[in-house]
């Protein structure tokens, strides 16, 4: 593809986000170098056991675990709807791959590493390679300082780029619930960021604090082995405690309102209950400890800004951008769309408003969530518009719109899981769009079996 300029451009990170970044910056004509600190592609569905040794994830001095897989993790997202627009998540038909619609985190990875060798972008990849910092230097250009992983501090290079692109993901940082009198309570507390396995939990008493989608998945897998689980979440009303349907030992809380010295935990509905251990499935911070703006891009209670569109702080734009930080997203189509926007404006095919312009439209979402009473900290919550932010920038592409099989089945799933939380993975009554789904895949080149997958279904 001929483009205006090409650039020398910086990846931070070779999870989904940066695969996708490298994948169409090098598309557009740029040289691309990905900076990756593990020794493979895939960023936080690499699996591992290993935990940290700190089990809230607060100490900063801690070896970090950059993945916050649990064992048993399958997707909540039916893989047609999961995948890059470009290259179809289809089952495979061999010995190690999960072909279930709804697989297992091994069979992501795979996935991953399918569309890395497909496109190549293996070659570009950096691996065991830390980023200690990122500078605009005095020249312009933006500064990289890495080290080979396990090597001294000072055994680091300092190379120049034109762009800086931060796909260093979000699921490694824990956020931490606050609780009154915590501090001189006896118990034990873990971050799910920790959690791999049920069995730590057995014949425990436990308080798991969150209530999205691997918070449901956690307290129905220690359920399996604990003596209670009790559940406390600020989407739940002051009211009496509630048994969670099909199970004898979760209830449903408010939020959690003391920890005490004796042991006991209160809830803001007056039910109090010995503990021993408090789980917290209460998400994650954004952090960018090599990131180096001078202040001007800050996190502020988990809003990174000021950033155009979540990806172009204005004044540094479009030499700095972010890829990935919204959720409540069908993820990695998102990473696509947003590095075929950032490429295409680097090669200067695509314009981007001046920074002054920028900053308003900035300030306009601001004040949107503030009038709607979002806290700051859901700033990057796409729940109800990434469909139609990712059709923005697909304008601004020149590319496709969102297929409409995926928004509705996207839409289909979330009320499959709401309705039927333990079975939606295996239980579903949108095949008419998974036949639009694969009757789309059909025209993909880089798409294999999916033909003969296609026979599964009645046409």
């Amino acid at each position: 593809m001929s483009t205006a300029v090409a650039r020398d451009v910086a990846v931070i990170g070779a999870g989904a986000a940066g695969l996708a970044a490298a994948r169409h910056l090098r598309r557009e004509g740029h040289s691309v170098v990905v900076f990756e600190r593990e020794s493979l592609v895939g960023g936080t569905w690499i699996y591992t056991n290993n935990t940290e040794p700190d089990p809230l994830g607060i100490d900063p001095t801690r070896p970090v675990v950059h993945s916050s897989l649990y064992a048993s993790l399958r997707t909540n997202l039916p893989r047609e709807a999961m995948s890059f627009r470009e290259y179809p998540f289809v089952p495979k038909k061999t010995g190690h791959r999960d072909p279930r619609r709804f697989p297992g985190h091994k069979e992501v990875l795979e996935y991953l590493k399918d569309y890395a060798t497909e496109f190549g972008i293996g070659e570009l990849v950096r691996f065991e390679t830390v980023v200690n910092r990122v500078w605009r230097g005095e020249n312009g250009k933006w500064e990289v300082r890495s080290r080979k992983r396990g090597g001294e501090e000072e055994e680091h290079m300092d190379e120049a780029f034109d762009a800086v692109v931060v796909c260093n993901g979000h699921y490694s940082e824990p956020r931490i619930a606050h609780i009154p009198g915590v501090d001189r309570w006896p118990g034990k507390q873990i971050h799910s960021h920790n959690y791999r396995v049920p069995e730590p939990f057995q014949n425990q008493v436990v308080v798991l604090i969150g209530s999205a989608a691997s918070a449901v998945d956690i307290s129905r897998e220690i359920a399996s082995v604990a003596n209670q689980v009790h559940i406390a979440s600020r989407s739940i009303s002051d009211e009496e405690a509630t048994m969670v349907p099909g199970y004898d030992n979760i209830w449903l809380h408010p939020m959690i309102e003391r920890a005490h010295e004796d042991g006991t935990i209160s809830f803001s509905n007056g039910f109090k209950i010995v503990v021993d251990i408090i789980l917290h499935c209460t998400g994650y911070k954004y952090h960018f400890p090599f990131l180096d703006t001078k202040g001007i891009v800050t996190v502020d209670d988990n809003r990174v800004g000021p950033l155009y569109k979540h990806v172009f702080p204005p004044s540094l734009a479009p030499w700095l951008s972010f890829v990935g930080l919204p959720y409540k997203t069908a993820p990695f189509p998102q990473f696509e769309i947003q590095s075929k926007w950032i490429a295409g404006i680097l090669s200067g095919r695509i314009s981007l408003p001046s920074p002054e312009e920028m900053t308003k439209d900035i300030e306009a979402f601001y004040s949107s969530l503030q009038k709607c009473g979002v806290p700051k900290r859901y700033t990057h919550n796409m729940t109800g518009y990434q469909f139609e932010y990712n059709d923005w920038i697909a304008t601004k592409c020149g590319c496709p719109q969102t297929e409409e099989w995926r928004k509705k089945m996207y839409s289909a799933t979330s009320l499959n899981r709401e309705a039927r939380p333990e079975t939606y993975r295996d239980e579903w009554e949108d095949e008419d769009l998974v036949l639009e789904a694969y009757q789309d895949f059909k025209k993909q080149i880089s798409c294999q079996n999916v033909t003969s997958q296609l026979q599964n279904f009645n046409m």
